[in-house]
């Protein structure tokens, strides 16, 4: 079994810098675990410290049941994948692959039969008498993976493989990724500031911020409910549209939500939700995601905000609208074939728009906390 388990894990530096703080999480068995967020927010320190490359300041790390935080990286069965590929330039492929076996003194054949698995796994097969020099970048991160695998380690850990691909590689190599994790059996823990790769690649996604796990969950859960103003901006492209806002109640004791001199009512399970928290009124950040934004006439009798198009995207099956209402720039994404047929072609700088969206897709935050008041 190769299960994680890390208790209230901390990290400081010798300068007093605190890098991870109270990391708390539990990993099962063969999951892909994906720790996301902007530079500096701890993640890759603590995939450093669960590989024994960082020494743990405070907490207890264990895998598979066993407490290893003095155990040395080489006894700990893990193999690690690095954003550099890290290969050695006087090896052939076949010689990276297999370097780590031959220091276990395996046979020669088992290392043949074991780098020419991985390599047919992973599409190498015809670069195995190669050097790195010779392979583009995309193979030689394949290289790099194949060389982890042929360890068959209990948990493989991956620090940003695929940052220094171009975008058309790193699509293609996220698809092999998700494919490769049901060919071996392992448990993945993998690093990432691109909100894109955590969404598709992991079983459940940690999002981190200074040091601090803002939450964790499975991509959708995290996308649906965002715990906070962060999570909300930071999960999802387009980035969450903003509004600063006013929470009402009535004298009735519903609850509605204010935007400028817009007034828009909720549903009936938001009200029910606000009411057991037992939620004031209070200045509110109330969060729309642009693909919940519907374009509507000036004159639609339902809540709307009027606005001017800045810029148009045109994405093919969808157009990016760029708008400024009042002082808020808004972006809203719009599937062409909605469009009435003379807007398909885009719309021209200063265009004048109105929108609207279902109140069952609002996310409302406190303005002062941050935190999701539903």
């Amino acid at each position: 079994m190769a299960d994680l388990l890390l208790k209230n894990i901390k990290k400081v530096y010798d300068n007093k810098v605190t890098a991870v703080d109270d990391f708390n999480l539990e990993i099962k068995d063969k999951e892909f675990v994906v720790f996301v967020g902007p530079s500096g927010c701890g993640k890759s320190t603590t995939l450093r410290m669960i590989a024994g490359l960082e020494e743990i300041s405070e907490g207890e790390l264990y895998i598979g049941g066993n407490l290893v935080n003095s155990v040395a990286p080489k006894d700990r069965d893990i193999a690690m994948v690095f954003q550099n590929y890290a290969l050695y330039p006087h090896m052939t492929v076949f010689e990276n692959m297999a370097f780590a076996l031959k220091l276990r003194k395996m046979s020669k054949a088992e290392i043949t039969r074991k780098v020419n698995e991985a390599a047919e796994i992973l599409g190498i097969t015809e670069y195995l008498d190669r050097k790195p020099k010779a392979l583009s970048g995309g193979q030689r991160q394949r290289v790099a993976i194949g060389r982890a695998i042929v360890r068959e380690p209990k948990v493989m850990l991956m620090d940003e493989p695929l940052s220094n691909l171009d975008a058309k590689l790193r699509n293609e190599m996220r698809a092999e990724l998700i494919k490769l994790r049901h060919r071996i059996n392992t448990t993945f823990i993998y690093v990432t500031h691109d909100q894109t790769e955590a969404m598709t690649l992991g079983d459940r996604i940690v999002i981190m911020k200074d040091g601090f796990i803002q939450q964790i969950g499975t991509p959708q859960e995290v996308f649906d409910h965002p715990c906070n103003l962060f999570v909300a901006g930071f999960i999802g492209s387009p980035q969450m549209n903003f509004f600063d806002g006013e929470l009402l109640k009535s004298a009735s004791g519903r609850y509605s939500v204010r935007i400028k001199d817009t007034e828009f009512a909720l549903t009936d399970a938001q009200q029910k939700a606000l009411e057991e928290n037992g939620t004031e009124p209070q200045a509110v950040t109330l969060g729309i995601r642009p693909e919940h934004i519907s374009l509507c006439a000036a004159d639609d009798p339902q809540p709307h905000l009027d606005a001017a198009v800045d810029v148009c995207e045109m994405m093919g099956s969808s157009m990016h609208l760029h708008v400024r209402s009042g002082e808020k720039n808004v972006v809203l994404v719009q599937r062409t074939i909605d469009l009435p047929p003379e807007k398909r072609a885009g719309f021209s700088f200063g265009d004048p728009v109105s929108f609207t969206f279902s109140s069952s897709l609002l996310h409302l935050f406190s303005a002062e906390t941050g935190k999701n008041l539903i």
